[in-house]
């Protein structure tokens, strides 16, 4: 979501380094605008001083500008800490004085889409909603595919995670109704820490005389899903890194919205289906407590997911195959 940022700033002319943390460097590496990736040596939690400062002093004299796109204390401190110049970001967490040019954080409910908030920070008047984009080269997705042993479009892609938290799940049974409704494959994909999740729906999928169903949470690294999706007949996700993935490459997608909103976080995509409950007016009784943006549901009852179908989202996945 911070790609069409770095696509302003490029084509007024700067020279772009991002600086990132390991599990999403990957993600800048695939955006030709970006000159020079550096992946932060930061584990999560603590303000680590010494790393901070010992590549404070690294970079330090190398760059004129920095956009600070988190809005955490830590994020701001390298900048700082180097000794750079103009260094724009959003007031929040005990900042103010690390920042040269400030933007105020707008109340939650008035929260533009992310798109267009990262944007904001080029200082550009113009904040139409331009569609991220990642290149994922057809030679190395050939290449992924052969190691794999999978065809293109052979197979569907399931991204059942959720990092954020369980009220952006869709159940894991109704991932394994809709692997019994298609023909095809299904390779599912997410992180090592989904890999328990995804092996619920694998063997409950392959214990069916039909069974096809390869779990690769964990055994891809990030560049190889990112291939995977691409060459896809369909990727069917819940809002999550992934399904912006899918969306930046303008692969056929079904994003499955509960907790959170596609008015904040949309698949920016023509190929992407969207089904969010909220959104139906038919839907009876009105999910007055969506979007929370909970982790978990306070209800316990996580109806603004349970109750979309798999056949509803069939539906979709037949819609996106007629484009």
């Amino acid at each position: 979501m911070t790609e069409p940022l770095l696509r302003r700033l490029a084509a007024r002319g700067e020279r772009l380094t991002v600086a990132a943390l390991p599990w999403v460097a990957p993600v800048y590496q695939l955006m030709p605008q970006v000159t020079e990736v550096i992946e932060l040596p930061f584990a999560h939690g603590g303000l680590q001083w010494k790393a901070r400062l010992s590549l404070a002093r690294q970079i330090k004299g190398r760059f004129a500008t920095s956009y600070i796109c988190p809005n955490s204390l830590k994020s701001a401190l390298l900048p700082f800490l180097a000794g750079i110049q103009e260094r724009i970001g959003y007031l929040g967490e005990m900042r103010f004085g690390l920042l040269t040019r400030r933007l105020e954080n707008p109340p939650g409910k008035q929260r533009p889409p992310m798109v267009a908030f990262y944007s904001a920070l080029s200082g550009e008047p113009d904040l139409a909603m331009d569609r991220p984009l990642l290149q994922a080269g057809e030679v190395a997705v050939e290449q992924t595919l052969q190691q794999l042993g999978l065809s293109r479009s052979g197979y569907y892609v399931f991204a059942p995670g959720a990092e954020f938290g369980p009220a952006k799940r869709w159940p894991t049974s109704h991932f394994v109704d809709l692997a019994r409704c298609l023909d095809k494959q299904v390779v599912l994909l997410g992180s090592a820490k989904e890999q328990a999740l995804c092996d619920e729906i694998a063997i409950t999928v392959n214990a069916l005389p039909t069974g096809k169903c390869i779990n690769l949470a964990g055994k891809t690294n990030l560049t190889q899903a990112f291939h995977l999706i691409a060459a896809a007949l369909c990727t069917i996700s819940n809002d999550s890194g992934l399904m912006h993935v899918a969306a930046a490459l303008g692969a056929r997608q079904v994003a499955i919205f509960g907790s959170s909103s596609p008015l904040h976080t949309p698949p920016l995509n023509a190929r992407a289906g969207v089904l969010w409950l909220k959104s139906e007016p038919d839907y009876r009784p009105a999910l007055d407590c969506a979007p929370c943006f909970e982790r978990a549901c306070r209800f316990g009852h996580t109806r603004c997911l349970s109750d979309i179908s798999a056949s509803q989202v069939l539906q979709g996945i037949e819609r996106l195959n007629r484009i």
